[in-house]
């Protein structure tokens, strides 16, 4: 989120390998993998994540279990992979705006992201720690904090590594703080305070 910018453009998918020289992922690696996300998910929606075995995903996925040690570690590596469509809606409802940003109206976006959240939130709880730490808080970071540098720097903005990385760690902290518990407010409430500290940080004279 940058409010020098005059328009959102269109983020990458953080699974998109951008390696320069590699070659595409290979397409039955990649439904192997959608699988077993759709898999987690779904064992995610009838139990928390640390009930879950490697067996009860395989089975529901369809694939052996040699293939699933073939594409992740751990169910942990799994459960963040899964939730890297968080990363990226997180990065776009912070961008979803067009002229100068206005306090007043954050993007309808950002109200929509965090109310999406909820029915998995025992899940993102559990790879999200109070703070914003964890793996997928340290995902959710990388990407916002690499979104707004790159915002404020062709905006020709100040300090854009700074300001990235506190935008970064702020809305980072705010959502895992309030998926657990410790900030009392509605999806839209949030997104309406959030929103307004985002710009403040952005507008802060003299960094």
């Amino acid at each position: 989120m940058s409010p020098d910018r005059g328009a959102a453009r269109t983020p990458e998918d953080p699974r998109a390998d951008r390696t320069p020289g590699r070659a595409p992922e290979d397409p039955r690696a990649a439904r192997t993998r959608a699988r077993l996300r759709e898999a987690l998910l779904a064992e995610c929606a009838e139990q928390p994540l640390a009930a879950i075995g490697v067996a009860a995903v395989v089975r529901r996925a369809g694939v052996g279990r040699a293939t699933f040690y073939v594409h992740y570690a751990d169910l942990e590596a799994l459960a963040v992979d899964a939730c890297a469509d968080v990363v990226r809606e997180a990065v776009d409802a912070l961008h979803a705006w067009r002229g100068l940003p206005d306090p007043a109206a954050p993007p309808p976006a950002l109200g929509a992201f965090l109310a999406a959240l909820l029915p998995h939130a025992d899940l993102y709880r559990s790879l999200l720690t109070p703070g914003g730490g964890g793996p997928l808080g340290q995902v959710l970071h990388r990407g916002l904090r690499e979104r707004s540098r790159t915002e404020r720097t062709l905006a020709g903005a100040p300090q854009a590594d700074l300001v990235a990385s506190m935008v970064a760690g702020a809305f980072t902290a705010l959502l895992a703080d309030w998926l657990h518990g410790s900030i009392d407010a509605t999806p839209a409430d949030l997104a309406a305070r959030t929103w307004r500290l985002l710009i403040s940080l952005h507008r802060t004279p003299g960094l």
